[in-house]
């Protein structure tokens, strides 16, 4: 039986050494930890395929939260199921959860439909903010290069390429698209 640990940060801006450090602290040795810093969202997280290869029967996987190791529901009951019949365990720090026994398994599933309902209410209102923010005026999107209004009124004047480019410092490809939008 071998202790096997899994971490996941969405971002490359976020950092593993929490995760890392619990795993640690739970017994799970340096060599034995899989990781990836990418979004849940996809299938493609090379540390939890090469984790999953690796686990044998009678292994344990500890996590330290159920959100980091399935995108959704559906992801999760898959690969709890998988690592079941293959008599792979999974235990989660957080809330000491475990696959262990048949009372586990079911329970890890409900739990992970409550961790994907939270996560569609969240989208949903942070949809409703975005919306509401739209509606009140706010501007999404890359601001303007300061230079654009001086850009459009020399563009309408008819001044060659250079020129514009050389009085407002905007790149060849904004004075094509200023110069469409005008067209258009």
């Amino acid at each position: 039986m071998a202790l096997l640990g899994y971490a996941r940060v969405s971002t490359s801006h976020q950092k593993l050494t929490l995760q890392i450090e619990e795993l640690r602290n739970a017994g799970v040795r340096e060599d034995r930890i899989f990781t990836d810093m990418m979004t849940g969202a996809t299938d493609e997280r090379e540390g939890l395929q090469r984790l999953l290869a690796r686990a044998e029967k009678d292994d344990v996987i500890i996590c330290t939260k159920m959100d980091r190791m399935g995108r959704n529901t559906a992801d999760m009951i898959h690969i709890v199921d998988a690592c079941y019949k293959k008599g792979i365990a999974i235990r989660f720090l957080e809330n000491g959860l475990s696959t262990e026994g048949t009372m586990g398994k079911m329970v890890i599933q409900i739990l992970a439909a409550v961790a994907e309902a939270e996560r569609e209410r969240i989208l949903e209102r942070t949809n409703e903010g975005r919306v509401a923010a739209m509606a009140s005026g706010v501007k999404f999107g890359r601001k303007q290069h300061p230079s654009t209004s001086l850009a459009i009124t020399l563009i309408q004047q008819g001044e060659p390429l250079q020129t514009v480019i050389s009085k407002t410092k905007i790149s060849r490809a904004t004075y094509f698209r200023l110069k469409r939008n005008r067209n258009s």
